[in-house]
């Protein structure tokens, strides 16, 4: 998969796991306004307006934002981000290799099925650990921070406490069905794509096996992924950043979004979603390969320091 030469030694798993995760947080830092965006463009529409303040378009959303909240609000949830990456992004990308690997039985070019049952698989078992994470993730991302409006939370580890406290265990991995789901459909497709785009350039010499190269499949894979997964990750934030009676479930959330919003309320945030997760491929990606190979040398001196 991503940055492997035929030739090269296998990163060992630990290594695997560590490169993604710090990667995908330098890529979350470097998005975040993005992802908060396509939030508050999710969220918007269940409720009536805070203020009066009604979002139009991402970049109409963090003029807002920085207008009325402060140039910090953009950032609001990025510790319980990162937390949620070197949980996260470490197990459904540092382990995608070693699953396809475990289905294939350790043959070369597996299949298109093959990759996407190790995607959903890796994807469903980052859920699963990194549930808590993200549902307090998104509750900052929606909190706003205006004069006279109560906030939700103060803090990271107060929001955990909170979340446990009123609405247990249940409420710290509320959403995970349709997180499994969406998180599913995004790693299949994510990785999925972006190992066929990239087999398909090397494949035909379109481009050598560097940044460009890099830079097409992670972008491909982007829109790919924002095409099929936004109406479930619409669904996902809106249902986790409900109050407990809001909602009976996800799908009574997807329900009532259809019936009072129609059909298009499922691509609220498309073009912020689309944005982030093509910047934040085409960073986590070419990130991924350099931590990787340089902790390779790194594990290759201490190893071998002569």
């Amino acid at each position: 998969m991503v940055g492997l030469k035929p030739s090269d030694v296998p990163p060992p798993l630990g290594v695997k796991m560590a490169s993604a995760g710090l990667a995908a947080c330098w890529a979350d830092i470097v998005t975040f306004p993005l992802d908060t965006a396509k939030v508050r463009l999710q969220i918007q529409g269940e409720k009536t307006a805070v203020g009066g303040i009604r979002y139009r378009g991402v970049f109409g959303t963090i003029s807002t934002m920085i207008k009325t909240e402060g140039p910090r609000s953009l950032y609001n949830g990025l510790v319980a981000g990162l937390q949620r990456q070197m949980c996260f992004a470490s197990i459904r990308i540092g382990l995608y290799d070693n699953v396809k690997n475990f289905y294939t039985g350790g043959k070369d070019n597996p299949s298109v099925l093959i990759r996407i049952l190790a995607g959903c698989t890796t994807g469903a078992m980052a859920v699963s650990f990194a549930q808590p994470t993200d549902v307090v993730k998104v509750r900052f991302q929606a909190q706003m921070n205006l004069d006279g409006v109560a906030r939700r939370y103060t803090g990271t580890m107060q929001a955990y406490r909170h979340i446990f406290q009123n609405e247990g265990m249940r409420g710290l991995w509320k959403g995970t069905l349709p997180n499994i789901t969406r998180n599913a459909l995004v790693n299949c497709t994510e990785l999925v794509t972006y190992d066929l785009i990239k087999e398909a350039i090397l494949r035909h010499n379109l481009l050598s096996d560097n940044l460009p190269c890099h830079f097409v499949s992670a972008f491909g894979a982007g829109f790919a992924t924002t095409v099929i997964a936004s109406p479930v990750d619409v669904v996902k934030t809106r249902y986790m950043n409900s109050p407990p009676s809001q909602y009976k479930s996800a799908i009574n959330c997807a329900w009532t979004m259809m019936t009072k919003e129609g059909p298009t309320a499922f691509y609220k945030g498309f073009v912020p979603s689309f944005l982030r997760l093509g910047s934040w491929n085409v960073v986590m990606f070419v990130s991924f390969e350099q931590i990787k190979r340089a902790m390779m040398v790194t594990k290759k001196r201490i190893d071998d320091p002569n």
